[in-house]
């Protein structure tokens, strides 16, 4: 099983920062990729930033220019650094990672959450 715990949610004002983490832990042998969706009471859940093996990074347009998705792979972590928050911005981010799994097998996991509110 693989466990995936995020942390750094919060409530901060308009034009705030926030860094979100994830690290993810268990029977891991390769992670393939690791990216952070989120989703607004109401809304689907969407793509946020992704992160590839080798460091290919995709960002929603929404989000681009303003979140910085990183990865450290000695800690099996990924993070990401929000600045000029919007209103807009605010929900549930998730952290989801792929990868194999040690003994064989894939993996496609997903974090609790952590909620991000963006309000004056």
């Amino acid at each position: 099983q693989v466990q995936l715990v995020e942390s750094g949610g919060a409530l901060v004002q308009p034009g705030g920062s926030l860094r979100l983490s994830c690290v993810a832990s268990g029977t891991i042998a390769r992670i393939n990729a690791m990216g952070w969706y989120r989703q607004a009471p109401g809304k689907q859940r969407e793509l946020v930033a992704r992160v590839v093996s080798g460091g290919s990074t995709y960002y929603a347009a929404s989000v681009k220019g303003r979140f910085t998705i990183s990865r450290d792979y000695a800690k099996n972590t990924v993070y990401l650094q929000m600045n000029s928050l919007k209103p807009e911005d605010t929900a549930v981010y998730y952290c989801n990672a792929q990868g194999s799994r040690l003994w064989g097998g894939n993996f496609d996991d997903w974090g609790q959450g952590t909620q991000v509110t963006v309000s004056s």
